[in-house]
């Protein structure tokens, strides 16, 4: 098999694991408290990361970041999995996982918007285009706009989310642009910095939980399988694939988490809100392709949502 059909392959069954998580955290979401349950899966990824990074001879070059890397991979590590991660648990506990993994889709157009201001990306008519597609996509979702009392908070701190996530790859990008440092390392380091704080919130915020055998294995497959190795193996085929490729494919989980949600959690998706949920998939496509279609993607660009 040539190394760029195998690449697509791997990061296609890459996207696919991602997309049970959402499966899998709404099952576990059912005895385990958001921030615990989130805080004991990276807590975990971290420890599995900085397993990889010994192993690898890594952690010298952990040990050799400058101090102002370290405060910088700390504050990535707190924007990226204590709050985004954080509310993304959250807003699975309050929202059908359908519907979170609409609003999530709006990262990208978040981070277009963030982009500009900040790296002063400017976005192309095209990617205008997108984001105006995305949201005509929600508009379709939620009409007539009758979100249930219950589920506002849910849209709230999913919305806080979308903008962390954001915010967590416009730093992501901006580390991983001079390429000074492994993804490696930046990884688990961020990780390790951001993960014991969600714990900690959570321990203090919630009711530590029976946690049954069941519960031990989901948070264990979702550490070790869908994040420690996924995150490997998505690093590994970004050196094959364009940044264009990427995003398609990693677009692809709006389309499998709806198919899981009604195979495995018996949620109703109705044509309506397919819909929807296809046209905010292209508009966010579009306003990924910004000018990228030749060029490789950053090791760390495409993975910055964690999953």
């Amino acid at each position: 098999m040539r190394p760029h059909t195998a690449a697509v392959l791997e990061a296609l069954f890459v996207v696919f694991l991602w997309a049970t998580s959402w499966v899998l955290i709404k099952i576990g979401l059912r005895d385990l408290p958001p921030l615990t349950f989130a805080g004991l899966r990276y807590v975990l990824a971290a420890l599995c990361l900085l397993d990889a990074a010994t192993a690898r001879g890594t952690t010298k070059e952990i040990r050799a970041l400058p101090r102002s890397m370290w405060w910088r991979l700390i504050v990535l590590g707190l924007v990226a999995i204590a709050i985004t991660q954080g509310a993304g648990f959250v807003t699975l506990a309050l929202l059908p996982a359908v519907t979170t993994n609409l609003i999530w889709s709006f990262s990208s157009v978040a981070v277009a918007i963030l982009g500009m201001l900040v790296l002063s990306e400017r976005p192309r008519l095209l990617q205008w285009g997108g984001i105006a597609l995305a949201l005509i996509g929600a508009v379709i979702y939620f009409y007539p706009a009758s979100i249930p009392a219950g589920q506002i908070t849910g849209v709230i701190v999913g919305a806080i989310g979308v903008l962390a996530n954001a915010a967590a790859s416009i730093m992501g990008r901006e580390i991983n642009r001079r390429q000074e440092h492994s993804p490696l390392a930046v990884t688990t380091v961020s990780m390790a910095a951001g993960a014991p704080v969600m714990l900690a919130a959570g321990l203090l915020l919630e009711e530590w939980p029976h946690i049954s055998l069941n519960n031990w294995l989901i948070i264990a497959w979702l550490a070790v399988v869908n994040t420690a190795v996924a995150f490997t193996l998505w690093n590994r085929t970004l050196r094959q694939l364009t940044a264009m490729e990427s995003s398609i494919i990693n677009g692809t989980m709006l389309i499998w988490i709806p198919i899981l949600a009604v195979l495995f959690l018996d949620e109703e998706v109705t044509a309506r809100e397919i819909l929807g949920l296809a046209a905010a998939a292209i508009g966010t496509l579009l306003v990924q392709l910004r000018g990228r279609a030749g060029g490789r993607a950053s090791n760390m660009e495409g993975s910055a949502s964690s999953h």
